[in-house]
C-alpha cells in the first residue's frame, strides 16, 4: 500500500530534504521521485517550487545572497559606509552564511567538473549580485558618451563578479583556522581593486601580490 502523502510541503523543507541526502550520501538522489517519496510526499510537490535538481542548486546560492543581503542592511552603520565598505561587508557576511552550510556549498560548487552545468548554478547568484553592485559601484571616469559611461559601469560590475568568483575559488581551498586566510584574501583584493578602479593603484596591487606569491609558496 503507498504511503499516506502528508497534505502540503514548503520549499524550504524540500531544500532540507535535498541538502539532507546530498550530504549523507555524498551525491544527489537518483530521481526527484525517490527523494520525495522517501519523505511522504508526492513528486508532484516537489514541481511546486523546483522544476529540477539544477534548480533547488541555483536557488539555494541565490538563498545565501538574500539572507547575506538582508544582514548586511540591518547594521545602523551601513547606510554611511562607502562602496568599498558595503561591497566588503556583503564579501565578509557571505563568506560567513557559506561556512556555516560549508558542506553543502562546497558539494555545490565543486561537484560536477563541467564548467557549463557549475554556471548554471551560478546563474541567479549572479544576476542578485549584478543586481547588488549596480547600487553601489559606479564608473570611474565620468565623460559626455553615455555609451561610453555605460561600457565603464559594465566592466566594473563584471570585474566585481570576477572579484566574487575568486573569493569563493579561494575560500573553497582555504584550510586556515576559521578561514582567516580568505579574511585577509578579501581585504587586500578589495583595496586591490577600487585601487585600481579609482586611485592609484601600486601599493596595495604589490601588497595583494605579495600575499597571493606568499601562500603559494608556502603550500609547495
Amino acid at each position: 500500500m503507498a504511503a499516506k502523502k502528508k497534505q502540503s510541503v514548503s520549499a524550504e523543507q524540500i531544500v532540507d530534504l535535498y541538502s539532507q541526502y546530498v550530504l549523507e550520501h555524498g551525491s544527489k538522489p537518483t530521481s526527484v521521485y525517490s527523494l520525495m517519496q522517501a519523505s511522504g510526499f508526492s513528486e508532484a510537490d516537489f514541481y511546486q517550487y523546483y522544476a529540477s535538481f539544477s534548480a533547488l542548486e541555483s536557488a539555494y546560492l541565490s538563498e545565501l545572497f538574500h539572507h547575506t543581503f538582508d544582514l548586511i542592511h540591518k547594521s545602523a552603520d551601513y547606510a554611511q559606509y562607502d562602496a568599498a565598505q558595503k561591497l566588503s561587508s556583503f564579501y565578509f557576511t557571505f563568506i560567513e552564511m557559506t561556512t556555516a552550510n560549508r558542506s553543502m556549498v562546497l558539494y555545490l560548487l565543486t561537484e560536477d567538473k563541467n564548467p557549463l552545468h557549475s554556471l548554471e548554478k551560478l546563474k541567479l547568484l549572479r544576476a542578485d549580485f549584478l543586481k547588488f553592485v549596480q547600487q553601489i559601484l559606479q564608473a570611474p571616469m565620468a565623460t559626455e558618451s553615455k555609451r561610453l559611461n555605460d561600457v565603464q559601469t559594465k566592466l566594473v560590475h563584471e570585474g566585481a563578479w570576477i572579484q566574487f568568483l575568486s573569493i569563493l575559488k579561494y575560500w573553497t581551498d582555504d584550510t586556515s583556522a576559521g578561514f582567516e586566510k580568505t579574511d585577509v584574501f578579501i581585504e587586500k583584493s578589495v583595496q586591490a581593486a577600487f585601487d585600481l578602479v579609482y586611485h592609484s593603484p601600486m601599493k596595495s596591487v604589490v601588497d595583494l601580490g605579495k600575499f597571493l606569491w606568499k601562500e603559494k609558496m608556502t603550500q609547495q
